[in-house]
C-alpha cells in the first residue's frame, strides 16, 4: 500500500510542470514563486496555530534548519525550476528532475553514511546512460539559450533545481528525525520565508507596475496559483515528508522517474506538447537503474521490506 502511495503522489505532482507552464503566461518565475510559497506557508501556520500552537516553540538550531531549508528547498529549487520551465517542455523538465537520485545518494552518503556498493553502481551508471537520449533533444528555444555542447542554460538552471530540492528534502530529514519538529512547521515556516525571499528578488529584478502581473490576469493567475499550492505545496510536500520516514530520501527520488510519463501525458492532453520519444526511451532505461538500486537498498536494510508493500 505505501508503494502504491508513492505512485499516486508523484503521478499528482507530475501535473505541476503542465500548470507551471500555465501559470507562467500570467507571472514572470520569481514572482509567482513568491506568491504560491508565502500562501502555501501562511495557511499550514495558520493550520497550525488553531490546532497545534505548540509548534510555534522552536529551538535555535530548528530555527537555523528552517532557514536553510526556505533558502535551498523553496527559494532557490523554484526561482531556477522556473524559470528553466520558460524554455523547456513540462515532459523535459520533469524528466531532468530525474537527477535527483545521483544526489540523493551523494547527500545520504555524507549526512546518513548510507553506503554505495557494487549494485547501487551499477544501477547508477544505467541511470547515467539513460539521460544522454533526453539531453540531446532540444526544443528551438531552448537551442537559442545553449550553454556548451548540448546543455542548454534552461537545462543547467534546472539541474540546479533539482540540486537544492534533494538538498532540501535531506535537511527535512534531519529536521523532522533528528530535531523532532513537525513536518507542517517544517514546510509552513519555510514555504513562507522562502516566499517572501522570491518576492524580494521578484521587487529588484522584475517590473512591478504596480504588479508583474497584467490587471486582466489577475484572476487565471490566482486561480493556477491556488490549485499549485493545493497540489504541491499541501498536499505532496507533506506526504513526501511522511513517507521520508518509511523510505529513504534516494529511494523516494527514485521512484520519482515516474513522474516523465505523467508529466508527457500532462503536456499532451494540457499544453498539447507532443510526445518526446527520447524522453520516454530515457525513462525506460534509467528506470532499469531504479531497480538495480532498489533492490540493493532492500539488501542493504535502508528499506524495510513491510514497507513496501
Amino acid at each position: 500500500m505505501s508503494i502504491l502511495l508513492v505512485v499516486a503522489m508523484y503521478a499528482l505532482w507530475s501535473s505541476m510542470f503542465s500548470l507551471g507552464k500555465l501559470a507562467l503566461q500570467y507571472s514572470p518565475p520569481l514572482f509567482l514563486t513568491g506568491a504560491r510559497m508565502a500562501i502555501a506557508g501562511a495557511l499550514l501556520l495558520a493550520f497550525l496555530a488553531l490546532f497545534k500552537r505548540s509548534s510555534f516553540k522552536l529551538t535555535r538550531p530548528q530555527l537555523l534548519s528552517i532557514g536553510l531549508l526556505a533558502f535551498f528547498s523553496i527559494y532557490l529549487t523554484n526561482a531556477l525550476e522556473f524559470w528553466g520551465l520558460q524554455y523547456l517542455t513540462a515532459a523535459k523538465t520533469c524528466f531532468i528532475y530525474s537527477l535527483s537520485p545521483f544526489f540523493a545518494a551523494l547527500f545520504s552518503y555524507l549526512h546518513f553514511g548510507e553506503r554505495m556498493n557494487g549494485r547501487k553502481w551499477i544501477g547508477f551508471v544505467i541511470g547515467f546512460i539513460g539521460f544522454i537520449p533526453a539531453l540531446l533533444s532540444q526544443s528551438g528555444s531552448e537551442e537559442l539559450l545553449n550553454a556548451f555542447s548540448f546543455f542548454s542554460w534552461p537545462t543547467l538552471a534546472v539541474m540546479g533545481a533539482a540540486l537544492c530540492s534533494v538538498y532540501g528534502w535531506v535537511l527535512l530529514r534531519l529536521v523532522v528525525k533528528d530535531q523532532a519538529l513537525s513536518p507542517l512547521m517544517a514546510n509552513g515556516a519555510s514555504m513562507l520565508l522562502g516566499g517572501l525571499l522570491a518576492f524580494g528578488h521578484s521587487f529588484l529584478v522584475e517590473s512591478w507596475n504596480p504588479l508583474p502581473v497584467a490587471f486582466e490576469h489577475i484572476s487565471p493567475f490566482l486561480q493556477g496559483t491556488l490549485l499549485m499550492t493545493l497540489i504541491s505545496n499541501i498536499i505532496c510536500f507533506n506526504l513526501y515528508g511522511m513517507l521520508l520516514k518509511r523510505f529513504t530520501a534516494t529511494f523516494l527520488s527514485f521512484m520519482g522517474l515516474l513522474s516523465p510519463i505523467f508529466a508527457s501525458l500532462n503536456g499532451l492532453f494540457f499544453l498539447n506538447e507532443p510526445l518526446s520519444w527520447p524522453i520516454l526511451l530515457s525513462t525506460g532505461i534509467v528506470s532499469l537503474g531504479l531497480w538495480v538500486v532498489y533492490r540493493a537498498e532492500l539488501k542493504q536494510g535502508y528499506i524495510a521490506p513491510s514497507a513496501t508493500n
